[in-house]
C-alpha cells in the first residue's frame, strides 16, 4: 500500500448576512428614537409646583401635582413654577452665615430719611409667593426684580413720611401695614403672577451710636412709665370693687329707708282714712274715743274715772294715787 499523508480539512468562511445586520440596527435606531419621543411624551409635578404647559410656544394648559402626558418633539412644553413655596427678599441685609453678626449689613438699601429730615437705618423683610405662574413666566421681565424695587420704593415712601421717634419706636406695625397696602395694591394693578403674604421691620436705629444711647434711653423711660401706669391701674382695680360694694351697700339702705317711710306713711293714710270712716258715722262717739286714747297716751298708767255730773260736765279726776295713799294711811 502506498503510504499518502492526509491534508487537514479546509474551513470554508461563510458570507455575512449583511440584511441582517442592517435590520438589526435598524431596530436597535427604532427602539432609541421610541424611547427618546417617548421620554418627552410625559413630565411630573411635585405638590409644590404647577406646570405651564405651551403648545408651539402658545399657553394652553396649566397642570397641578401628578403625572401628565404631553405632546413629543418639542410641540408641547411643561414649564414647572414653585407655587406653594414661600420665598423672601431682605432689603438693608442679607443673611451671611459666614459673617459673626449672620448677615451683611447694605447701607445703600437701608439708609432712608424720615418725615421729619431726620435718617434713619431701615431694615425690612418681605415674604412672598407666586400666585399666577402664567403671569409670572410670561407677564414681566424678571418679576422678583420688580416687586424688590416696588417695595423699597413704598418702604422709603412711607418711612419718608413718617417722624422719626414713631420709626424707632412705637409705629413700626403701622409702618408695615402701610408699606403692604401699598404694595399689594400696586400689584394689583400691574399684575406680575406675584403675590405679597408679609412686611416686617427687621430692624430700625439711628446712624450713629450717640443717637442710639439716647434713644434707648427715650424707650427705657417710656417703659418705666408704662410701668408705673399699669402699678396704678392694678391698684385702681384692687380699690375700685370695694368702693363699688360700698357705695351699693348705701344706696340699697338708703332705698330701704326710703320705702320704710312710704310704707309708715300709706300705714298712717290708711288709718287716719279709716277713722275718718269712723267719724263721718257717729262724730261724737269717735271723738270721745279719740280723747280718751290721748288722755292715755298723754297719762301712761294712771287710772282715770269720769265723773258724769247732771250737767253734762265731764270731770277727769286721777284718783288711785289718792285712794292708794288713803288706804294705806287707814
Amino acid at each position: 500500500m502506498e503510504n499518502f499523508q492526509q491534508s487537514p480539512p479546509k474551513f470554508v468562511r461563510k458570507p455575512v448576512n449583511w440584511k441582517g445586520v442592517k435590520r438589526i440596527i435598524l431596530w436597535v435606531v427604532l427602539a432609541l428614537v421610541v424611547l427618546a419621543i417617548g421620554s418627552t411624551c410625559w413630565y411630573t409635578v411635585d405638590d409644590k409646583q404647577q406646570a405651564v404647559v405651551t403648545t408651539f410656544g402658545r399657553v394652553t394648559d396649566v397642570t397641578e401635582a401628578g403625572i401628565h402626558f404631553m405632546l413629543p418633539l418639542g410641540i408641547q412644553q411643561a414649564h414647572k413654577v414653585e407655587v406653594n413655596v414661600y420665598q423672601n427678599i431682605e432689603l438693608g441685609y442679607q443673611t451671611d452665615a459666614t459673617q459673626d453678626l449672620g448677615y451683611t449689613v447694605s447701607e445703600d438699601e437701608s439708609k432712608m430719611i424720615t418725615g421729619d429730615y431726620n435718617i434713619v437705618n431701615v431694615d425690612f423683610f418681605v415674604e412672598y409667593k407666586v400666585a399666577d405662574p402664567v403671569q409670572y413666566l410670561y407677564g414681566s421681565y424678571e418679576p422678583e426684580l420688580i416687586l424688590r424695587n416696588l417695595v423699597q420704593s413704598q418702604v422709603r415712601n412711607v418711612v419718608g413720611s413718617t417722624p422719626v421717634d414713631s420709626v424707632l419706636t412705637d409705629g413700626k406695625e403701622a409702618i408695615q401695614m402701610q408699606v403692604k397696602e401699598l404694595i399689594v395694591e400696586v400689584l394689583e394693578t400691574y399684575d406680575i403672577g406675584l403675590m405679597l403674604t408679609d412686611v416686617k421691620i427687621q430692624d430700625s436705629e439711628p446712624p450713629t451710636e450717640e443717637v442710639i444711647a439716647a434713644f434707648k434711653a427715650v424707650e427705657t423711660a417710656k417703659q418705666g412709665a408704662e410701668t408705673v401706669i399699669n402699678e396704678a391701674r392694678a391698684y385702681q382695680n384692687a380699690q375700685l370693687p370695694a368702693a363699688e360694694a360700698e357705695a351699693d351697700k348705701l344706696i340699697k339702705n338708703a332705698e330701704y329707708l326710703k320705702q320704710k317711710r312710704i310704707n309708715e306713711a300709706n300705714e298712717q293714710v290708711a288709718m287716719f282714712n279709716a277713722m275718718y270712716a269712723e267719724y263721718a258715722n257717729d262724730p261724737e262717739i269717735t271723738r270721745s274715743r279719740m280723747y280718751y286714747e290721748t288722755i292715755q297716751k298723754v297719762l301712761p298708767g294712771v287710772k282715770v274715772y269720769i265723773d258724769m255730773s247732771e250737767g253734762g260736765v265731764e270731770t277727769l279726776l286721777p284718783l288711785e294715787s289718792f285712794v292708794q295713799e288713803g288706804g294705806d294711811a287707814q
